[in-house]
């Protein structure tokens, strides 16, 4: 009888070559990220090693930090650290933003790992636990019997937090190549000294669009120091971060959709080489926003968040540089283009960032700039119970008259 990982039997050496490459312990804690490192790596540098990054713009950038930091705190009324020292910005290529970014959002990755261990058993989850020899392709003399089963149950075990890991690196890879700054998606990040900058994308954004390069780093400067400013608001990020919870917790059912459909292909060696040799075929299964109960909530919150942040940065451009107009409409532009790495990590998280949710959000700032003025738009994250609720974002007067009744007392 072949030991289990023999050549002798080819789905058992195929299987014991799999978890011999991805770290092979059930659970996957470490190879889930391993694997997500190294195809955001090689998606975001298309395998092309990074040079260091000029010492002068890392001059150029602490100038630009510190009269934007000044300006966005202004305009806002939102201090942006606790401390008085100013904060700067941190250049990198493309390669190591997405290794940021992953480590950025590995605590959310290791919920959804642990939600799926804690769920059906990983044989049941990808569709092999009524599996026989026969389902195998394999003879009564090769099944093994617990050898082969319990080789099945480890691989199992193992893929599951892989796969999600193949799905946040590819993200992260495709978001490295697109993203300008830091806050591509309007999540929190974890507490830092300085916000990251992308200068091989600020170029190109400014070449494409024909642009002034000065002008359009102090623009992605103002950008992320007001997305920034309004995140670390602690009512705000506590907000969000329930509403990503519930949105991780609904993923994980989702993605026992893309277990089944791997299922399928368990039984036939060559059928799952050629999908391990494509893992950004995965990417097809990424989750739909709006599926998601809790993805309705999310996307406003967040859209109301992106209006108000495009709002104050073309107001703080305009008055810095007396020409914003042409880098407003390119910066709108570039947003709702159809962008693989911005759609699919917001997918992964439940954030619909599509143009009719871009539009939403200005429209809700003008709303409210119409009927209150600055005024009015400096309240929306003054206290907790001044974020918007979903209607209310289509509806900017229902907002202010809520946010004008008297609160009501604690306890009542």
């Amino acid at each position: 009888m072949n030991e289990p990982g023999d050549p002798g039997n080819p789905l058992e050496g195929l299987l014991g070559d799999l978890l011999k490459m991805i770290g092979g312990a059930p659970g996957g804690a470490s190879a889930w990220f391993e694997a997500a490192r190294s195809l955001a790596q090689g998606v975001a540098t298309d395998g092309a090693p990074e040079g260091n990054v000029d010492p002068l713009l890392r001059i150029r950038l602490e100038e630009l930090a510190r009269v934007a930091e000044l300006h966005v705190a202004d305009a806002t009324g939102l201090a942006l650290r606790a401390d008085a020292a100013s904060l700067g910005f941190n250049p990198v290529g493309r390669g190591a933003y997405s290794q940021l970014v992953l480590e950025s959002w590995r605590p959310w990755v290791e919920r959804m790992v642990r939600a799926q261990e804690g769920g059906s058993s990983a044989l049941d989850q990808l569709g092999l636990g009524q599996l026989g020899a026969s389902d195998l392709g394999l003879g009564d003399d090769l099944a093994g019997g617990a050898g082969l089963q319990d080789l099945l149950g480890r691989f199992a075990a193992t893929m599951g937090p892989v796969l999600l890991g193949l799905q946040f690196g590819s993200a992260a890879g495709h978001l490295a190549q697109r993203a300008l700054g830091q806050y591509a998606l309007p999540i929190p990040w974890a507490k830092t000294d300085g916000l990251l900058f992308v200068p091989e994308n600020v170029k190109a954004f400014a070449d494409d669009w024909s642009l002034s390069l000065e002008e359009t780093e102090l623009w992605v400067c103002v950008h992320e120091l007001t997305v920034h400013a309004v995140l670390r608001q602690p009512h705000v990020a506590t907000r969000l971060d329930e509403l990503l919870e519930a949105s991780t917790a609904e993923a994980v059912a989702l993605q026992q959709g893309l277990s089944e459909r791997l299922g399928g292909d368990f039984s036939d060696p060559e059928a799952l080489n050629a999908l391990m040799s494509d893992p950004e075929s995965l990417l097809a299964d990424l989750l739909t926003p709006g599926q998601q109960a809790s993805s309705g909530q999310l996307s406003a919150l967040t859209t109301a968040i992106g209006g108000y942040v495009d709002h104050i940065t073309a107001s703080v451009a305009q008055k810095l540089t007396g020409s914003a107009g042409a880098l407003s409409e390119a910066w709108y532009r570039y947003r709702t283009a159809d962008a693989k790495g911005e759609q699919a990590a917001g997918g992964l998280f439940g954030l619909d960032l599509s143009r009719a949710q871009v539009d939403r959000g200005a429209a809700f700032v003008r709303g409210v700039l119409e009927r209150s003025g600055e005024e009015g738009l400096s309240r929306l994250f003054a206290a907790p119970r001044n974020l918007p609720t979903p209607a209310e974002v289509d509806a900017p007067g229902l907002w202010l008259e809520r946010i004008d009744l008297p609160e009501e007392p604690s306890g009542s």
